[in-house]
Formats: structure tokens, sequence, C-alpha cells
């Protein structure tokens, strides 16, 4: 397995607004020196990267993608608003989850999680895996964080392509961008949607899917009713469809496309019911 390190730079500056947004890259063995990418041949560094990928947060909720065969992306929640992504790791105690601190309510299983992306070849999901190498990188802006995943090689059709999963959280914003890129320049059906599990609610619009409910818990101190919604324009999906464990968008064959992704849980004060969550999408 090859590996392809930068090290972040740490820069003062002095700024007129908060971002209140921040990103997180580094490896499992070296929690002190953050990293700005970090690239496999094997494609797979889940056990090697802490919390399993890189990582973004705004003040109401982080993001992760998996930096494995299943490119998800998985939710941090968060009681109450403020940056703990640097601090807890993705996995606070639980004495700080009593605290006050949020905490890994969200399951992704095999799917894409909330918001993320595989391809479709017109009969069924086409996992970004196997690659030639996978790549992940974080940056900040003044008023953003973002990171995102570059699986190179992806069989597809009888070809190779390139694919890039990029994810963006905005300061004072709730909501997260993902874009998904075919780098290579080749039109392709990408597959994005939100999760669900049993006995979960769900609401739908013209162009929105929210789910709520109880995911199987496994990390968190206790089990947590969490919520997660996706907005796109229906103008770029050919397909909607319902596999008993997601729900699913088929693009139509495009270069690019882009969704907005949202969540909130039960122990929050603002979103904290599948109709309030609602109501903010439909904004």
């Amino acid at each position: 397995m090859k590996l392809s390190i930068v090290t972040s730079l740490l820069f003062c500056c002095v700024c007129f607004g908060q971002n209140n947004t921040d990103n997180s890259l580094y490896m499992k063995s070296d929690k002190i020196t953050y990293l700005s990418d970090i690239g496999s041949d094997s494609g797979d560094l889940y056990k090697t990267i802490g919390h399993h990928g890189p990582a973004v947060e705004n003040e109401w909720m982080a993001l992760r993608i998996y930096f494995s065969d299943k490119v998800a992306i998985d939710v941090y929640s968060k009681a109450k608003p403020g940056l703990e992504l640097r601090k807890a790791n993705w996995y606070p105690t639980p004495e700080q989850q009593k605290e006050g601190w949020g905490a890994d309510y969200y399951k992704v299983a095999s799917t894409v999680g909330l918001g993320g992306v595989k391809l479709w070849d017109g009969e069924k999901l086409v996992p970004l895996n196997p690659v030639t190498n996978r790549l992940a990188r974080v940056g900040k802006t003044d008023t953003t964080s973002w990171m995102e995943m570059i699986s190179r090689g992806v069989p597809y059709k009888g070809k190779k392509v390139d694919i890039l999963v990029r994810v963006t959280v905005f300061s004072g914003k709730r909501e997260a961008k993902v874009e998904a890129v075919s780098l290579t320049g080749e039109k392709v059906q990408f597959a994005t949607g939100v999760n669900y599990f049993k006995d979960s609610a769900t609401k739908k619009g013209a162009n929105y899917i929210a789910v709520w409910g109880k995911h199987p818990e496994d990390v968190a101190a206790e089990i947590v009713e969490v919520g997660g919604a996706i907005k796109y324009n229906p103008k770029d999906f050919e397909k909607n469809t319902d596999d008993g464990t997601q729900y699913l968008l088929i693009s139509k064959p495009a270069k690019n496309i882009e969704t907005t992704i949202l969540s909130s849980c039960a122990r929050e004060t603002e979103l904290n019911t599948l109709d309030k969550l609602e109501a903010y999408i439909k904004k």
C-alpha cells in the first residue's frame, strides 16, 4: 500500500467574521498532526485514518466520507450548536455526551448514507470500487470547510472513470452541499439518496426526501432519534427508487450533479422532530 501525505500548514489571521466550520483529517497513529490530503492505491484506509475518513462540520452537524469501498457519507449529530470535531474526534466519551456533547447516532450500514454517491449502470448500483487510487482532501475558506474523495479508475460500463465527491459546509448555514463530478469527462449516471431503518417516518416533496427515526446503536451512549434530508433538482434525475434500506435518486447521464443535505436529532432544541426538519428543508 502506497501512502501520499501532505501535512497541512497552520495559519494565523485576523478576520472580521468568524468561520464556524472546520475540517479534520489525520492518521490514527498521530492525532497531533492534521493533514490536507492522503491517498492510497488500495483505496482503503478505513482502519488507518481517524474517524475512518475525512470529516467536516458546521455548528449543527459533522459529516465524514468513509475511505473505503463504501465512500458513503455519515453523520455526527449535535445536541447544541458549536464546533466539536477536533476535540471529540467523532467519538466523545459517554460522560461527555451526558454533558451535552454530540454523538454518532447515525448508521450507514451498506447504503449511501446521507447524500453519498455511487454509480448506476442501468440495472444496478455500481460502487466507487475497485480503484487504481483513492485520494482524500480537506480545505477551508473564509466562510466554508470542505472535504472531497477522488476515486480513480472505477470500472463502469466497460470503461474506467474518475469520480470526485465533494462536501462543503457553510458558516451560519445548517445545510451542506454535495457535488459529484466525472473528472474524466464521461457522462455517467450518479446514484445518491438517504438511508433509513425499520419504523422510520418519511416525508417527501417534489424536490426533497426527509427521514426520521432511530438507528441501531453501536457506539453512542444512548439511542436517539435522528433525521436526514436530501434536497435535489428533479430535472437532474430520471428515477426514484426504494431498495428497502435507502431512498435512491438516479440521475440522468451527466458529468456532474449537486444536492443539499441536512441532519438533526431529537436532543437539539430547534429541528428536533420530522415536521420541523421538513419545514426547514422546504424553505
